[in-house]
């Protein structure tokens, strides 16, 4: 029987193979009219091939089952590979800033205008479609890899339109620094796009809660339970495939073990509602009375450190 190909692992293929088209045929245009604004495209195209080649690794590493040395899973890996991929985003952004400023004191001019102009614009139309592609997908699974894939092709789309536009004004005008000048513009809006790609990654690692819309259902989910005396130490955090919730719920002293766990399990049904594109792990405590002053101060002074140490 075949493997099955989740549909993140197919867009990632997808996008490799229109990259590796793009790059062959831009960096042979780049390279015979001595445009900047093309060149640049065409190790932006690089880059996305090489990024998308890496995203079908860091997918495939985060859909593993968890092990006894991964208990959580990998799906942390995920938000390695968005840091990794903003950051060889700006750094192709930096590039391009310098190239475009060498043209600028080097004043060389761009040639075979008419190719180049016929390369961005078959350019464009593929990449409006596969951009169009990875926003269906990341829509249908909530996976933050392919988000960072859309986003990146999506500003691909801009910086291929300022080349056609700077390749256009060349054209009409003679002015070869029209290219040098919309490809710093081009460096720069790539920059500032791999930014957000980034940030969110980096929450991933240091473990950021939930959203806050989802933050305020789950609380809200608590609240309105009329079993549930009262919560606290309402803690949340997602790896970017799996969803994590830890709370304690105050219960009556004399419940038994049973109806705590079904008001658990009902409580835990309504919270995976919230988001069913994501797995979700969620761990209920269940506590006889509210402790939640107690174990502040216990931990805030270090004595239940000391007494696991002990123990």
């Amino acid at each position: 029987m075949a493997n099955h190909i989740s549909p993140q692992k197919k867009a990632t293929i997808v996008s490799s193979s229109i990259a590796f088209l793009l790059v062959c045929i831009k960096f042979a245009a780049g390279l015979l009219s001595g445009s900047v604004a093309v060149l640049a495209s065409a190790i932006d195209s690089l880059l996305d091939f090489l990024v998308s080649m890496f995203n079908f690794f860091a997918i495939k590493k985060a859909e593993e089952n968890p092990t006894s040395s991964f208990q959580y899973g990998k799906g942390k890996i995920q938000g390695i590979a968005a840091v990794i991929e903003g950051t060889i985003i700006s750094l192709s952004g930096l590039f391009i800033i310098y190239k475009a400023i060498e043209k600028i004191y080097t004043g060389s001019t761009t040639k075979l205008l008419g190719p180049s102009i016929g390369i961005m614009v078959f350019s464009i139309m593929i990449t409006f479609f596969l951009v169009r592609y990875l926003l269906h997908i990341a829509k249908q699974t909530d996976n933050l890899v392919i988000k960072s894939d859309a986003l990146h092709y999506q500003s691909d789309l801009w910086s291929n339109s300022v080349t056609l536009l700077a390749l256009a004004l060349v054209w009409m005008t003679g002015q070869n620094i029209i290219d040098a000048i919309l490809g710093l513009c081009i460096g720069i809006y790539i920059i500032y796009s791999a930014s957000e790609i980034i940030v969110d990654g980096t929450k991933i690692l240091l473990d950021h809660a939930l959203p806050d819309d989802q933050v305020a259902a789950i609380e809200n989910i608590l609240n309105s339970n009329p079993e549930i005396n009262s919560y606290h130490w309402l803690k949340t955090r997602t790896d970017g495939t799996v969803n994590f919730v830890e709370f304690h719920m105050v219960l009556r002293p004399n419940m038994l073990l049973l109806e705590a766990h079904r008001i658990a399990e009902y409580v835990e049904e309504q919270m995976m509602a919230i988001d069913p594109l994501k797995k979700w792990v969620i761990t209920p405590h269940f506590d006889p009375y509210d402790d939640e002053e107690l174990n502040d101060a216990l931990f805030s002074n270090g004595s239940l450190n000391a007494l696991s140490k002990e123990n």
